[in-house]
């Protein structure tokens, strides 16, 4: 069918900043000029600028005459940095609108997919703030088939996949149904059990105390002693995501250009103590994408081998801890990035790693101890609300029976949460000075918490957090007032390291 040529037509895609989608206006003009020249303008980066070469094969493929004259296509806002290859697919849109090959009212849209030499629609980043965008904006979302799949169960969002340059121009001239979207199959994530850690009945304890009250914990101990298989078994504790949760981590996911292996498993990461600031907090040239701290929000970060971590690294996570988010500050654009994390961290007592082990003895100089403990700040310790020893196992520990499993302790800790969320709406780790103030502490408690300050123990920080790790004991216990016994097994878990 012919569409008469009116040689300016607008199709709308998404951009991602921080992890908040955006829509980005695709205005394309073909007309005048003495010769033929494509022309991309708009801040694109090089996979952008590279896109003239494959929307001309793809709509060459696809049995479209690319126009003989000037085409120009704006990226607007004109201000901010384009990135990806996503825009392939809008911009032939606009082109081939503006060229009479769609009606007007096909323009209405929103897209997004790389485009493939043969005219298929490769999938992209940012699928899921394409349909975020549509939505908003009360439109269909044109995607490729497996970066529809981010939006998989969500009616909501009116989304149609599409395989190629010719199918997407079908759909969105309103002749053919986009393909069905179908879930992508979640992969499996492996999770230690947390009955496969024989003995260690004091770090399993804190364990359970951090997962029910999403406590930041340090384990300290021995190479081999178990330090790793309890972090990892962490996540085994923790409740699924809610959907709310699961939708925050996913817009996270789709800023880095991840998909998540499953949406109801609380992400959980571990970086290498060699990586860089960028990579381990977020950053990058252009836009800032999220590092790993960010990408384990609503989850765990899990840092072995603590003490082989650059100073700056650590000190970077001070903030994140404290607000809940990170903002990060790059020439083309400042973005804050959630990051509600739970921090985990594991680490040797020394260098050689057997200080204070029962059977070998430690070969370090004091000052190579001193120099190793200097890599961690007294702030950046004072941080973690539990601090626990993970000394190593007796013979018997290895062959006794099995601990309970990650289900069971999994049940108590839902349980706590729950409590908490009922009675004051978030979770312990979040409780403010002025929340903590209005509990109910029994005499005793108070007592004890009296005890530990008179000994200059405590820092500020430290007595609210012993507070907030007391009133989850409680939580999982059972109790409605903070008793003595809950302090003390508080101040058990905070060992001096």
């Amino acid at each position: 069918m012919f569409y008469v040529a009116r040689m300016n037509a607008t199709i709308t895609s998404s951009a991602i900043i921080g992890v908040e989608p955006y829509p980005v206006l695709i205005e394309a003009h073909v007309g005048g000029g003495n010769k033929p020249i494509f022309i991309i303008v708009g801040l694109p980066d090089a996979a952008v600028r590279e896109a003239k070469e494959r929307v001309r094969a793809a709509m060459a493929s696809s049995g479209y005459e690319f126009p003989a004259k000037r085409v120009v296509v704006n990226l607007s806002p004109a201000d901010l940095p384009k990135v990806g290859s996503a825009y392939d697919l809008p911009i032939a849109l606009g082109v081939l609108a503006a060229n009479g090959k769609l009606p007007h009212g096909a323009t209405d849209v929103v897209a997004l997919g790389e485009l493939a030499l043969d005219g298929t629609v490769r999938p992209a980043r940012g699928g899921l703030s394409a349909a975020l965008v549509a939505k908003e904006l009360d439109r269909p979302c044109l995607l490729p088939l497996r970066s529809a799949a981010e939006t998989a169960g969500r009616e909501d969002f009116g989304v149609q996949a599409v395989r190629s340059l010719s199918h997407a121009m079908e759909v969105a001239a309103g002749n053919h149904p986009g393909d069905e979207v179908e879930a992508a199959t979640p992969r499996s994530v492996e999770i230690p059990d947390i009955s496969d850690v024989r003995g260690q009945v004091a770090a399993r304890a804190a364990l359970e105390v951090a997962a029910a009250g999403g406590h930041h914990l340090l384990f300290r101990g021995p190479p081999g002693s178990g330090k790793t298989m309890l972090a990892r078994a962490l996540p085994g504790l923790l409740p699924p995501l809610d959907d709310g949760e699961s939708h925050e981590v996913a817009l996270v996911w789709a800023a880095a250009g991840l998909s998540r292996p499953d949406p109801l498993v609380p992400p959980f990461r571990s970086p290498h103590y060699s990586a860089s600031m960028a990579a381990f907090i977020g950053g990058g040239s252009g836009v800032p994408t999220p590092g790993e701290a960010v990408l384990a929000h609503r989850g765990v970060l899990f840092l072995d081998e603590l003490g082989e971590f650059p100073p700056q690294l650590l000190d970077a996570l001070r903030a994140p801890i404290e607000d809940g988010s990170v903002v990060v500050a790059r020439k083309a654009a400042t973005v804050e990035f959630p990051c509600r994390m739970q921090v985990v961290a594991a680490t040797n007592p020394c260098p050689c790693g057997f200080e204070g082990d029962r059977k070998y003895s430690c070969e370090c100089t004091e000052s190579m101890k001193a120099r190793y403990k200097r890599r961690f700040s007294g702030p950046f310790l004072d941080r973690f609300d539990l601090q626990v020893e993970v000394p190593r196992l007796r013979v018997v520990e290895l062959a006794g029976p099995t601990g309970e499993s990650s289900s069971d302790v999994r049940a108590r800790v839902t349980a706590a949460r729950r409590r908490q969320f009922d009675e004051r709406g978030r979770l312990n780790r979040e409780l403010s000075r002025r929340d903590l103030d209005a509990l109910e502490w029994t005499g005793g408690a108070v007592a004890r918490l009296g005890e530990a300050a008179a000994g200059d123990r405590l820092t500020a920080r430290a007595w609210d957090r012993i507070r907030r790790v007391a009133r989850t004991v409680a939580d999982l216990a059972g109790s409605d007032a903070v008793r003595g016994t809950h302090i003390v097994t508080a101040l058990g878990m905070r060992v001096t390291l």
